[in-house]
């Protein structure tokens, strides 16, 4: 779809010539291809994914623009404040009627690395990386025997899995299933070595799979 190699380096008229081959390509394989996607925003899947350059969510699962509403931040964390996360998954869920979000973390990822460290000096960003870092804490002594690569492939999956939890406890997730509306909260990991997805097996799709303690009245 485009030219570029990796290795070289692009500059902002290189973008913008990309993007004009980009669209001539489009147009001329599909005359309709931007009327159809300018008509209708209907997807079925929200995907929550890490910022990380090398993940691109439309390609890793092969769908063209239009097909999945993406919402990304480093280490692909949900915390319940967060508006703008928040506000994502509000529109998925209440207007685009979106049947399945995948929270998907990667192996090699940046963010949980630096949480398995010491905070330095990365200001804001340690702060965002604080609840990794708690658990890591909490699973610290059973990972200790691993290599600290294996050791930061189990945290990626850890993290996952965790902020699955943390979608499930919030009152737009509980108030969807409880209008009886279908979704489902997927956990995946994306291997950047060989481009597959690890389906985590933690899929949460009913109110009566979310713990007694953090459920709606």
């Amino acid at each position: 779809m485009c030219d570029a190699h990796p290795h070289k380096s692009l500059d902002i008229d290189d973008l913008l010539r990309q993007n004009r081959d980009w669209s001539s390509k489009m147009q001329a394989d599909d005359p309709e291809f931007f009327s159809r996607l300018s008509n209708q925003q209907n997807p079925e899947f929200l995907w929550i994914g890490c910022s990380d350059s090398r993940v691109p969510a439309n390609q890793i699962i092969n769908v063209p623009p239009g097909e999945v509403f993406v919402h990304r931040n480093v280490a692909n964390v949900i915390y319940h404040s967060d508006m703008n996360a928040m506000s994502a998954v509000q529109y998925a869920v209440e207007v685009l009627k979106v049947r399945h979000i995948l929270v998907v973390g990667h192996y090699g990822c940046g963010g949980v690395q630096a949480s398995m460290t010491s905070p330095g000096n990365s200001g804001i960003v340690d702060d965002w990386l604080h609840p990794i870092r708690d658990e890591y804490i909490r699973h610290r002594e059973e990972l200790a025997h691993l290599p600290f690569r294996e050791q930061a492939d189990r945290m990626c999956e850890i993290n996952v899995r965790m902020q699955v939890q943390n979608l499930v406890r919030t009152k737009l997730i509980q108030r969807a299933w409880l209008n009886g509306q279908p979704l489902s909260v997927h956990g995946w990991c994306y291997s950047l070595q060989n481009g597959l997805v690890t389906d985590l097996e933690c899929t949460i799709s009913g109110f009566d799979k979310v713990s007694q303690l953090y459920r709606l009245d």
